[in-house]
Formats: structure tokens, sequence, C-alpha cells
């Protein structure tokens, strides 16, 4: 057997579909140590921060802002949070108050704001 034939094992990096990514990183050893609270908390802020960066709120560099992007990762953000609120323990608030935050910014950053309840991810989070 050729090191083409092999096929991967569970332990080697992740495959991610043809869409311009490579492989990734880490591999699923790695994930399978990792408690499923901070795996969750870890998305959660990668989708806060480019749901930041999509609004303009970026610290460094110069504000681009692209709102129906920004809808997009608000209501994934919105999402995840709902689904996992009770696993969050001692994060939950703080994600919830920063996706509260990201939600007021978008209202503001918007020409036509949404009616109330109806801005990205309000309908998933009461």
């Amino acid at each position: 057997m050729t090191d083409t034939d092999q096929k991967p094992s569970p332990s080697d990096a992740i495959p991610l579909p043809d869409h311009g990514f490579d492989v990734l990183d880490t591999s699923v050893r790695d994930i399978a140590e990792i408690p499923a609270v901070e795996v969750i908390t870890r998305a959660a802020v990668m989708l806060m921060s480019a749901s930041a960066e999509k609004l303009g709120l970026a610290p460094d560099g110069e504000p681009h802002q692209d709102l129906d992007e920004a809808r997009r990762l608000i209501t994934a953000l919105a999402g995840l949070i709902a689904a996992s609120q009770e696993y969050l323990g001692v994060h939950r608030q703080a994600l919830r108050d920063g996706l509260r935050t990201l939600q007021t910014s978008f209202r503001e950053a918007s020409t036509y704001p949404d009616a109330p309840g109806e801005g990205p991810g309000e309908q998933l989070i009461a």
C-alpha cells in the first residue's frame, strides 16, 4: 500500500470542504481533550470578533462595514448561544451581553433599522 492509498486516521487533521481552505490545523485528538464549553466559547468569541469586524468596529486598521455579513454572523452567534446556554455556566451572561452589544451596534449602523425583535438573532434570544 502506498502513501496515497492509505486512508486518513481519525487523529489526522480534519479536511474541510473545497472552498478555499486547506486542512484544519487541529487534530481530532486535540479537540477531544478540550471541554465542550471551551469549544463553544471559542466559537462564540470567533463569531463575535468577526461580527465586530463586519460592523466596522475593528480596534486597529481602517473600518470596513458589511452589514449583510454582520447580520449572518450575529444570527449564528445568537443561535449558538441559544442552543448551548444551559452548558455555558459562568460564560453565559458575558456572551449574552456581547451579543446584545453587537445587536445594538448593528441597529445603530443600519440606515433603515429593523423593527424591535426583528434584528439579527433577536428572535432566538429573549
